[in-house]
């Protein structure tokens, strides 16, 4: 992937540049913190930006970041997304109730672990404005669980400098793992789904 736009955002802005490439990063999850960071870590270690700037600047971006998706999921709600799930083929709306339940009992810790969690730490933002979690409560455990994960990887890349770019690499493993996961899980639901379908009928 070409950083050199994140390279000029961090050169021009410093550590607010570094904010912002984010907060962009949690609203298009394509982009990828893996980078980001261990990037804006190696620019501290240069002194193109302090290492406590970097960490909470990073921090406020995620945070903002994930407050937009928030709303985007409370401007979604619950009646939107039950009427969206009787209209897809395999899904039932009882699927939709299971969920709300299982986040009602986890929200809380599956913020905050989320935040850590490759691919979900944009998405995990969505059903929590669905299900109007209490904002401070949403605010502080998506603080909290971001703030880890961004100086876990800054300061990676302040560590390795001229080899930052090695974070990406084996978080990128990581990624590939949890992608692989949710495509078994998807595969496993699809499979069930149609098994039990085909039972349904055979008895009719």
């Amino acid at each position: 992937m070409d950083v050199k736009w994140v390279i000029d955002l961090m050169e021009s802005f410093g550590a607010p540049g570094a904010g912002l490439a984010i907060a962009l990063e949690n609203l298009f999850p394509p982009l990828p913190s893996e980078v980001f960071l261990p990037l804006a870590g190696f620019t501290a270690s240069r002194g193109g930006m302090s290492l406590l700037a970097a960490i909470l600047w990073t921090t406020a971006g995620s945070v903002a970041g994930a407050l937009v998706l928030y709303y985007v999921g409370a401007l979604l709600g619950r009646d939107r997304v039950r009427r969206i799930a009787e209209k897809m083929p395999l899904v039932k709306v009882s699927d939709v109730d299971k969920t709300e339940d299982w986040f009602r009992r986890h929200g809380r810790a599956t913020v905050f672990f989320g935040r850590m969690v490759p691919i979900f730490r944009s998405l995990i933002s969505i059903p929590a404005g669905v299900e109007r979690m209490p904002l401070p409560t949403f605010l502080v455990f998506t603080a909290a669980g971001s703030a880890i994960w961004n100086t876990a990887l800054i300061l990676a890349g302040y560590a390795l400098g001229e080899n930052w770019h090695l974070v990406e690499r084996y978080t990128g493993i990581a990624s590939k793992v949890v992608v692989g996961v949710v495509v078994l899980a998807v595969v496993w639901f699809v499979v069930s789904r149609l098994v039990n379908r085909q039972k349904v009928q055979e008895r009719r």
